[in-house]
């Protein structure tokens, strides 16, 4: 594992000079993106996602290295090309990671953290989870079945990581029509990062936004609608420890409280943010059905 760095620690005076270049940038454009509390909320966040990245990380390299030594049906070698092909299905894991957090609630309940803020600037890409990093690597478990040697895996994972730290913000409209063709973008993740009905749910992408076109998530940005950050219903705290756990006990709220049944209790877990047993709940395509049809009404 020495011979594969942890480049996030690494990355964390870009990070701190990029924050402040961003924030000269979009005070000098006129861009009101940064305020004080919810940024100090997302770096709090960041910090607390370091600390506990140190013991979730070592389950993660217990949970690879015990697959990689004794499932393994191929022995990858750390090569030049071992790492294009790793560089693709990493990103086509963390593809399906993304878009199954927006559509299971026990996902959810731990990347909601990185939505919960009405703010989209690069202190809001630090704005990450507590909880998920200790169970959502099984979205990688194939890649050392598959004989991906866990250190590269874990590098690949943080490289992702790390390019999807600069499509946070404001600053940049759009990059070539090329790379918005291929790539993730800041253009693209803003509409990730959307409350707007047409924008829930959409471009789920790390790097590559291919995945989003091949599976029909994707959204472009659409000038004459305004991206609206948060969440549908915000949770309005600056508080780190609510921002990190507040979806957990929401969600075991409705899951184990009332009268239902063992069934209902279960698909609290299991269905998508919304969903209520009774049928009154709302989902992102719900949601996106009422605004295409007053859209229409209105045209």
């Amino acid at each position: 594992m020495t011979e594969f760095p942890d480049i996030i620690l690494y990355a964390i005076p870009f990070f701190i000079i990029s924050m402040l270049l961003e924030l000269y940038i979009t005070v000098k454009e006129n861009i009101k993106t940064y305020e004080k509390k919810d940024a100090l909320s997302s770096i709090a966040m960041g910090l607390g996602n370091v600390v506990l990245g140190y013991f979730s990380k070592a389950l993660v390299l217990i949970c690879f290295y015990y697959v990689y030594e004794n499932f393994r049906l191929f022995t990858i070698p750390v090569v030049w090309w071992s790492f294009i092909l790793i560089f693709f299905a990493d990103d086509f894991a963390y593809y399906w990671f993304h878009r199954i957090s927006h559509e299971c609630r026990l996902f959810w309940a731990s990347h909601v953290v990185h939505h919960s803020s009405q703010h989209y600037n690069l202190s809001t890409a630090l704005r990450q989870t507590w909880s998920g990093g200790f169970y959502t690597f099984i979205f990688w478990l194939w890649l050392p079945l598959l004989g991906f040697h866990p250190g590269m895996i874990i590098l690949q994972m943080s490289i992702s990581l790390l390019y999807q730290y600069w499509i946070h913000t404001e600053a940049i409209e759009k990059m070539p029509t090329w790379f918005e063709a291929v790539m993730n973008t800041p253009s693209h993740h803003r509409v990730h990062h959307g409350s707007n009905p047409i924008y829930l749910d959409r471009n789920h992408a790390g790097i590559l936004i291919i995945w989003d076109k091949l599976f029909g998530t994707f959204q472009p940005e659409l000038k004459e609608e305004k991206v609206v950050y948060g969440l549908v219903a915000n949770i309005n705290t600056y508080n780190p420890v609510k921002i990190a756990f507040i979806e957990w006990i929401n969600m075991f709220k409705d899951a184990f409280s009332g009268k239902k049944s063992l069934k209902s209790r279960f698909l609290y877990l299991v269905k998508p943010p919304g969903w209520k047993h009774d049928g009154t709940g709302k989902l992102s395509g719900d949601l996106r059905a009422e605004w295409e049809k007053s859209v229409s009404s209105k045209q």
